[in-house]
């Protein structure tokens, strides 16, 4: 369901619950945000552990399945002053989409 903004919503499931929500123009910006927050976090990207991500599209019964990883690095040396100096980064790779049965 696309809001005014030109938005989707997909819900995070998570054993069964829908813990989360995230927005984006496409399920991979949202899987993207979705990633940013996994708790193990690695040092650097080939350290990251992947963890399967599954976000139900809002109004829909597809489900779009990604695997996710993160990891964190130093801020760039442009960034703005409400910046940390540490930032999680985050990458996915989709793998499929599987529709709700009722």
């Amino acid at each position: 369901m696309v809001r005014e903004d030109g938005k989707r919503n997909f819900a995070l499931r998570e054993s069964g619950d829908e813990t989360s929500v995230f927005s984006g123009n496409t399920p991979r910006q949202a899987a993207l945000k979705a990633a940013r927050r996994i708790e193990d976090v690695a040092d650097s990207e080939q350290d990251a552990d992947r963890k399967e991500l599954r976000l139900r599209e809002k109004g829909t019964d597809k489900v779009h399945i990604y695997e996710a990883w993160a990891w964190e690095e130093e801020a760039p040396g442009d960034k703005p002053d409400w910046m940390p100096g540490e930032i999680t980064k985050a990458n996915v790779s989709k793998e499929g989409i599987k529709h709700i049965e009722d």
